[in-house]
């Protein structure tokens, strides 16, 4: 008996000694994890004003790129032409044709400047430093315009992959009994993950009809911003069958199989190209080699031959 209560009071002792050390430890790893949440948030909160200071900067540069933009006398038909080409390029905010003008103006004077002072220090005719000037100034002026339509091509040819897959999708939803507004929704947030170009094209839809734009007028805004075929005519009959009441499902499958069929003549398409785009490369470059490797030592050997039939 006197073994038991020696057992339980040191057992008693030792669980006593445990929660008393163990109450500073627990009070240390709180402090210490809030001392660790304050440290990210003050990193958090710096990372925040860094990146407001970004904005600042960058807006305050738009300003200027604007007002320069502005007063360079790009009217009309030509206005329109950029502002469609900026707008298939991604760029539809209000001031991307006047950024896009003094960018423009801005690299084709540096482009000129730069070239003026190279044809300074190197020794160049008169004839020579006024074609070099010319060469930077067109190169600074036609920079701008490659980029974005390079940008635009970019962003039309992953748009052309991404239809299919989207009209596939949408006809999912629309025959699980989801309406056109719901399904577009649906379709913008599981094509984000495939192609975000299309998700973010697909969601500002859904986001304008919310807004309160008609249906029809954000469907022709989709196909405005994107300039393809297919988005119009997926548009235009998307338009028409709402118009009508016909069966969106039916109507979409059917413009997917065309497209599907569509996208497979392109690829047959350009196999067939493959040939021809291959000739180029053997004839300059394959060829000459085989050509070497394959008479290069008969050569050697005709030479030796008859140059000792000569002696």
């Amino acid at each position: 008996m006197i073994y038991l209560v020696a057992l339980l009071t040191a057992t008693s002792v030792g669980l006593l000694v445990l929660a008393v050390t163990s109450v500073p430890s627990a009070q240390t790893r709180t402090l210490k994890r809030r001392l660790e949440e304050l440290r990210a948030g003050e990193a958090s909160y710096h990372e925040l004003q860094e990146r407001r200071r970004r904005q600042a900067k960058r807006e305050r540069l738009e300003t200027v790129l604007e007002a320069v933009g502005e007063r360079m006398g790009h009217e009309g038909v030509r206005r329109e032409g950029m502002r469609s080409l900026l707008r298939y390029a991604g760029y539809r905010r209000p001031n991307a044709l006047f950024v896009f003008l003094a960018a423009r103006l801005i690299l084709a004077a540096g482009f000129g400047a730069g070239a003026f002072f190279a044809a300074a220090v190197f020794p160049m005719t008169a004839l020579q430093r006024l074609l070099l000037v010319a060469f930077g100034v067109l190169m600074g002026w036609m920079l701008p315009l490659l980029y974005v339509s390079r940008k635009k091509k970019a962003r039309q040819r992953e748009l052309q992959k991404a239809v299919p897959d989207a009209l596939d999708l949408m006809v999912v939803c629309v025959e699980a009994g989801l309406g056109l507004n719901q399904a577009l929704q649906r379709v913008a947030q599981e094509m984000d993950r495939v192609s975000p170009t299309m998700g973010d094209e697909l969601m500002l839809v859904t986001l304008e009809i919310r807004a309160g734009t008609p249906r029809d007028e954000a469907l022709r805004n989709l196909a405005g911003r994107t300039g393809l075929d297919d988005i119009q005519s997926l548009t235009s009959m998307l338009i028409q069958t709402d118009r009508f009441g016909t069966s969106i499902a039916q109507a979409l499958r059917v413009h997917a199989e065309s497209l599907r069929d569509k996208r497979r003549q392109l690829a047959e398409e350009a196999a067939a190209k493959t040939s021809i785009k291959m000739l180029f490369p053997l004839v300059f470059f394959v060829f000459p080699a085989i050509f070497i490797v394959l008479l290069g030592p008969s050569v050697f050997r005709f030479r030796d031959l008859f140059g000792g039939l000569g002696h």
